[in-house]
């Protein structure tokens, strides 16, 4: 992580240098793709050249490729191979829309993005005691389901559930059977059960949803707050929506000046 951080502030410096390579790895990358041979991604060598090439597409100019590839067909939109749909609602004509999420974007995106967190996080905080309890996550509260045999769909987060690193799995609770649940009343009560004898040392979720889960974790416990349940945690990682109204909520069942919080923006 240390060595990470030089990185990230090289990300920082210079910005569009780094987006402009980025984007041309991806192009070579994709070159032999059927959407990479439509655009003649081969020959395209400039951000210019992309804009003028390829028209602006959104979500329905790109569903009849994703429809294809949750059918089973390959190679249409990337070279790999295409086995998880994050379901979203989203601004599209659909009810619902599938976005294809790839063995890259797994790794080079969502999980790169929460190491990149940490990294931060460590840089700003060097005494930081966090990896020495537990990592409480509360994802979606929906299964992976199968599309067929090869092919599976679900929230975003329980996609990241089902597929994270075998060492965030050492630190993470509760277990994954009950963090996948999808009966939501059942899984509050399971996680709060399990977690409020762990230490926990941060947290990661949305904000509206964690706080269901730590009221009743201080109802089932007998504590006045939150400190006396886990005395080392000191991070909640949140997204998804704005922090600003429930930060009074959580100084009440935090009230630790050693607390911090951590917004991230992890989108399907």
């Amino acid at each position: 992580m240390k060595q990470r951080i030089h990185q990230i502030q090289l990300f920082m410096k210079f910005p569009n240098d780094i987006q402009e390579e980025l984007l041309q790895r991806l192009i070579i990358q994709a070159r032999y793709t059927e959407f990479g041979r439509r655009y003649d991604f081969s020959s395209i060598s400039s951000v210019a050249e992309f804009r003028r090439r390829i028209p602006l597409q959104d979500y329905e100019s790109l569903k009849p490729y994703i429809m294809r590839l949750k059918n089973g067909e390959q190679h249409l939109l990337w070279p790999t191979d295409v086995r998880w749909f994050a379901k979203s609602s989203g601004t599209t004509s659909d009810k619902s829309k599938f976005i294809p999420v790839t063995t890259e974007a797994l790794e080079e995106c969502h999980f790169k993005g929460g190491k990149d967190l940490l990294c931060i996080y460590f840089h700003n905080n060097p005494d930081s005691k966090l990896f020495d309890g537990k990592l409480l996550t509360l994802g979606g509260s929906h299964h992976v389901n199968a599309v067929n045999n090869e092919s599976f769909y679900g929230d975003l987060s329980a996609i990241l559930i089902q597929n994270l690193p075998f060492w965030i799995q050492l630190f993470r609770t509760p277990d994954r059977s009950i963090a996948l649940m999808d009966e939501w009343e059942e899984k509050i009560e399971k996680i709060a059960l399990q977690t409020m004898n762990e230490d926990v040392t941060n947290l990661a979720g949305v904000p509206s949803w964690m706080l269901v889960v730590l009221k009743r974790v201080l109802e089932l416990s007998g504590k006045k707050n939150l400190n006396e349940v886990w005395p080392n945690l000191e991070l909640f990682v949140h997204g998804a929506v704005n922090f600003s109204p429930y930060r009074d909520q959580f100084k009440l069942l935090i009230p630790k000046n050693e607390m911090y919080y951590l917004e991230t923006y992890n989108a399907s």
